[in-house]
């Protein structure tokens, strides 16, 4: 598979917590490191407000995919998901996102993303670029 991707609903977070650009900004910015990942760019983390509800919405770009949140503070819910071409502990990301938010109760998925991505890639590039010079060498020579 190319990677796992891991979405978790959650319920009756920290309506500070989750009403905070600063707070989820920073949750976002120091996130990849604690689990491993490589942050490309700072998190992109703003209000949204719409003519039902308002909440914070931020995303983070890694080197293996990303991290996003969507938050509606006024009745305590959190979407999140990461999707990651690296393999990583989900149960940790589950344990750390649900304490930094406050969660009293969550849903979690987990989906493998590219069931038939060749994880080796670039080998197999490099194999058969390989097996075309051996096979249109074959050719020159039967020619000959």
């Amino acid at each position: 598979m190319f990677g796992p991707h891991l979405t978790l609903d959650m319920y009756g977070c920290d309506k500070n917590k989750i009403g905070s650009v600063e707070y989820i900004h920073n949750f976002l910015d120091k996130l990849p490191k604690k689990i491993g990942m490589d942050k490309i760019m700072p998190p992109n983390t703003f209000r949204y407000e719409s003519p039902k509800d308002w909440g914070v919405t931020g995303v983070v770009l890694i080197a293996q995919s990303h991290i996003a949140i969507h938050t509606f503070p006024e009745v305590g819910y959190v979407s999140f998901d990461i999707f990651s071409c690296k393999d990583f502990d989900t149960e940790k990301v589950t344990v750390q996102v649900i304490k930094a938010l406050g969660a009293k109760t969550y849903e979690k998925n987990m989906f493998d993303r590219g069931r038939h991505f060749p994880k080796d890639y670039w080998r197999n590039m490099e194999t058969m670029s390989m097996q075309r010079s051996q096979k249109k060498a074959m050719e020159v020579s039967a020619r000959n």
